[in-house]
């Protein structure tokens, strides 16, 4: 089973029209599009747990803070994708494509991934 993504609600709309675009099969979902718009990270991080979605963010403040709570406090959490505002639109494009294609899904369960990858 292919990786799937949630994208929170400041996620670059761009980045994911060109995912689409490069990939229509790419499983991704805007938090607007499943009714969690001015939803907090917590809630956001649930959800994507539920769905075994890794969340695509550019908020490095805050959403990490809270991904690593529910990792201790034991609950699921299939990972987070922090990618720099300072990426073009296209090389965010090409960095969340590599990711898709190269990593298996649980992979990055418990874990915060930091794009560009070095």
């Amino acid at each position: 089973m292919a990786l799937r993504f949630l994208a929170d609600e400041n996620f670059h709309y761009d980045i994911v029209r060109g995912l689409l675009r490069r990939n229509p099969n790419l499983d991704i979902v805007r938090v607007q599009a499943i009714g969690l718009t001015m939803a907090v990270d917590p809630v956001v991080l649930a959800r994507a747990a539920e769905e075994g979605r890794l969340l695509l963010t550019h908020d490095v403040t805050t959403v990490t803070r809270f991904a690593y709570e529910r990792v201790r406090a034991g609950l699921p959490m299939p990972g987070v994708v922090e990618v720099s505002q300072d990426l073009s639109i296209g090389q965010a494009i090409e960095e969340v494509l590599t990711l898709a294609e190269c990593s298996t899904e649980g992979e990055w369960e418990g874990q915060v991934i930091y794009l560009p990858l070095r």
